[in-house]
């Protein structure tokens, strides 16, 4: 550190020191902190220089009130630590380099549009996200792949998962305890009505905003509050679906792995590009079908290994409704297999990432599977055996 960096460092400790005689810490200049200092602000920060190439920790504390990060320009810090009893209020955007620690207290973000957000650039990674330390607004991602936003409303911690096919120069993510059909916060309508196909039903308790533009699979959660039983019978009925900016309505995005159970769970979308859609939130079958009737089908064999006999599953009657949808399960009742429009893919092998290796060989034991013919407004549930 030069001579007049460590004088204009000492200036910044001195400030937080005297920070009752103190409204805000005012940054007109240039700062650096040291890789061994650790600065606490107890006041608000205004950031009008550059504050964006520093080591060491940095952190906000007040056990009253609200801190507040404004200014023409984004402060950066290796380490940052937010313990501010009712939120650390962004005006400005905020980077963090290496270690977000949330202590207590919200990241609080405005939510009516996306252009401040908590940043966690390349390596970086938080701790101590919960229901009363997240971020309440807009978290962001720069160059990364794979990343857990610490999102949610002012009570609950509600996280999205992004796994991209490449590197995200930058995405974002928000949270929305609302009603699709009327967001007073974004003053929007995303009418649940409005669906690609009859037999869909969308939420209309909550939905998360995500902007991407790399194809991706996300990971939706639900809790208590998400009334997943509105929307479907079974937890394999789930799906994630989005309000496509195109097609100005709700479609499917489809159902790669769901865990849990109809009180906490979480499912995983097929890749989509998040730009294409205004929200996502969780989706299902539409309670319709639980007046479904129930159909005998047989309880089938498989045998898949090449020989030309009983190496695929085939559905007796299948023809009749291609407008179907086929779920297989372990033992352990997780999902191993998805598919809609089925006719006769299914060859042993697993296309779900979350209960085994995707595109790997199923081992010799027995399954059950329901199937659920949407032309013929029927479902049925089976058993079957493979035998390798």
């Amino acid at each position: 550190m030069t001579g007049l960096k460590h004088i204009l460092y000492s200036i910044v400790l001195l400030i937080s020191m005297l920070s009752n005689a103190q409204e805000a810490m005012h940054n007109f200049g240039t700062i650096q902190i040291h890789e061994t200092a650790m600065v606490g602000l107890h006041l608000d920060l205004i950031n009008d220089g550059s504050f964006d190439q520093n080591m060491g920790l940095v952190g906000f504390y007040s056990d009253f009130g609200q801190l507040t990060i404004s200014g023409a320009f984004t402060p950066v810090f290796f380490d940052a630590e937010v313990a501010v009893e009712n939120g650390l209020v962004l005006q400005t955007s905020l980077g963090v380099n290496n270690n977000g620690n949330l202590i207590t207290g919200d990241i609080i973000t405005p939510r009516t549009q996306s252009g401040i957000y908590s940043n966690f650039f390349d390596n970086s990674f938080y701790t101590g996200e919960s229901s009363v330390s997240k971020v309440y607004g807009y978290a962001a991602m720069t160059n990364k792949d794979t990343f857990v936003f610490p999102v949610g409303d002012d009570q609950r911690l509600r996280p999205l998962t992004i796994v991209s096919m490449a590197t995200n120069s930058l995405a974002k993510c928000a949270y929305f305890f609302e009603d699709p059909n009327n967001s007073k916060t974004l003053s929007a309508i995303y009418s649940t009505n409005k669906r690609s196909s009859e037999y869909m039903s969308v939420s209309d308790i909550e939905f998360w905003r995500l902007e991407g533009d790399v194809p991706s699979n996300v990971t939706l959660s639900w809790d208590g509050y998400s009334n997943i039983s509105a929307l479907g019978e079974f937890i394999s009925d789930l799906k994630v679906v989005g309000w496509s900016k195109s097609e100005n309505h709700w479609v499917n995005l489809g159902n790669t792995g769901v865990e849990g159970g109809m009180d906490y769970g979480s499912i995983t979308s097929d890749l989509f590009v998040p730009n294409d859609y205004e929200i996502i939130t969780i989706g299902g079958n539409d309670d319709m079908l639980e007046t479904f009737d129930t159909i005998e089908l047989d309880n089938y064999y498989m045998t898949p290994n090449g020989d030309g006999q009983n190496d695929v599953l085939t559905i007796e009657g299948i023809e009749k409704s291609p407008n179907n949808s086929l779920q297989i399960f372990n033992r352990y009742g997780a999902l191993v297999y998805s598919m809609d429009n089925y006719n006769g893919q299914f060859n042993g092998y697993s296309n779900m990432e979350n209960a085994i290796q995707k595109n790997s060989g199923l081992e010799t034991g027995i399954y059950f599977y329901i199937i659920t013919l949407n032309d013929l407004r029927r479902k049925h549930q089976g058993y079957l055996y493979i035998s390798n």
